[in-house]
């Protein structure tokens, strides 16, 4: 918890550091350390495994040549001989700082046969890797070695307040720490505080008095006139959009609200809607067809285009690519369409682009291949689902996502959101055309003709 990270005084930098085998007995060695020195410079616990990824002496070393650390604290334990490489290095020189040591594990003697500790390394294979042995080794190099761990803090505190009192060293004062809040499962315990029964959403909050869309009042987007194209820029992209953006997104959904009643997805609408489905899942019958081959050249032409724009390959490498690898360029091609007879939703879109976008990166790279596909064929132009999809790119890099972000989006599959969006009012006029329909079928015939002609029903009858 928070403040006993605060009593153990790390916090701020102390001058001690340590390294030890228990992971545990760290939390130990910190209270330890800052009740009897300035506090902790540095903790590492090696783990008690047979094999660690780091011993004692990488560490001590590295202590001993940083110049903040001022004494050094190991705590070992019965089993394996790393400790006998720090009493080398200190017998040898290269280790003068003050050391404190003791080796956990001196009750092993007491037992009648060896004993495995709970550690995997912690079981003496010969005298020499009891504690006892390595204790003795350790104060005999030099190291301040306590009777027992009872004695440990003692230890640190006689060792630091001798090198206070040489003058190596000067304590390093003590740093108000920053107000720090109840936990807020203790606070919750003491009643200080209690959970609100709310959901809370990163981009819509009905908390306070008035709905907010990220942040922003729900009266203030009515005030402002943000259209559809704001609220979207709110809910998916948590930005506040220009109004060139909010724009090309509306328009988005205008284009792609209805392609007629023969593609795949609004077929299923009708067909569910006419088998007395309900208009939720006559709707939905309808949205699960979008994908590759229903609405996936939104995405997939986005996909392809920035695939190879941003990889910075020119448009003919990308032409020459896809036809060896036997792939449709997705975004190009019209059964109807061509270059003498154009999509006005195309040119609808491409000048609206050329005129309000700060960039218009990929719809000039698609043009450009578009410039290559027409040479072959005149009805390979760039199509009403490419250009959004291309375009969508560009919406994004002008409203200030980078390229690699733009490419999160794609792989994401986020553009085909847009189609979603579109396709749900096509779908939903379908149905409801569909459900009017039905309920006529069940009328008299008489009353059908009336529906026709109710201005001249008696010369009808």
């Amino acid at each position: 918890m928070l403040d006993n990270i605060v009593a153990s005084k790390l916090h701020r930098q102390g001058s001690v550091a340590y390294v030890s085998k228990s992971g545990g007995l760290s939390n130990e060695l910190n209270n330890i350390i800052a009740m009897n020195t300035d506090g902790v410079y540095e903790g590492v616990a090696i783990g008690g495994d047979r094999y660690p990824g780091s011993t004692f002496i990488e560490h001590m070393e590295r202590y001993e040549a940083n110049p903040d650390i001022k004494m050094m604290v190991l705590l070992g334990e019965v089993g394996g001989a790393d400790e006998y490489e720090v009493v080398e290095a200190m017998k040898k020189g290269r280790i003068k700082k003050p050391v404190v040591a003791w080796c956990i594990g001196t009750c092993s003697k007491v037992f009648p046969a060896e004993v495995q500790f709970g550690h995997a390394g912690a079981r003496a294979g010969a005298e020499r890797e009891t504690a006892d042995a390595k204790n003795k080794a350790l104060k005999d190099a030099g190291a301040y070695v306590p009777t027992s761990f009872d004695d440990f803090d003692e230890q640190i505190k006689k060792a630091y307040t001798k090198l206070v009192k040489s003058g190596k060293h000067k304590p390093i004062p003590d740093v108000e720490p920053p107000i720090i809040p109840l936990d807020y499962a203790v606070a919750l315990k003491q009643g200080v505080i209690r959970k609100p029964a709310n959901f809370i959403s990163t981009i819509s909050d009905d908390r306070g008095e008035e709905l907010r869309y990220c942040g922003v009042k729900i009266s203030k987007i009515f005030e402002e006139k943000w259209g559809l194209g704001g609220v979207i820029g709110l809910l998916w992209f948590k930005k506040n959009l220009p109004p060139w953006a909010r724009e090309f997104i509306e328009r988005v959904v205008l284009l792609t609200a209805d392609h007629g009643p023969a593609v795949s997805g609004a077929h299923n609408s009708i067909i569910a809607s006419r088998a007395g489905k309900d208009l939720i899942s006559s709707l939905v019958s309808g949205l699960l067809t979008i994908g590759p081959r229903f609405g996936g050249a939104v995405q997939g032409s986005a996909d392809h285009f920035t695939k190879y724009l941003y990889a910075g390959e020119e448009p003919s490498y990308m032409v020459k690519d896809m036809k060896s690898k036997n792939v449709n360029i997705q975004g190009i091609g019209h059964r109807i369409k061509s270059v003498t007879n154009p999509d006005v939703r195309v040119t609808i879109m491409v000048d609206f682009a050329k005129k309000n976008f700060p960039n218009t990166e990929t719809l000039d790279y698609a043009l450009s291949v578009e410039k290559l596909t027409t040479a072959k064929r005149n009805n390979l132009i760039l199509n009403v689902d490419g250009v959004i999809g291309v375009l969508s790119c560009d919406m994004l890099r002008g409203i200030g996502y980078s390229r690699e972000e733009v490419r999160e989006f794609v792989d994401l599959g986020i553009l085909n959101a847009f189609f979603v969006l579109g396709r749900s009012i096509g779908f939903m006029g379908h149905i409801m055309d569909q459900k009017r329909l039905k309920s006529r079928l069940y009328r008299h015939p008489w009353d059908d003709i009336q529906y026709m002609m109710p201005d001249k029903p008696e010369k009808v009858k």
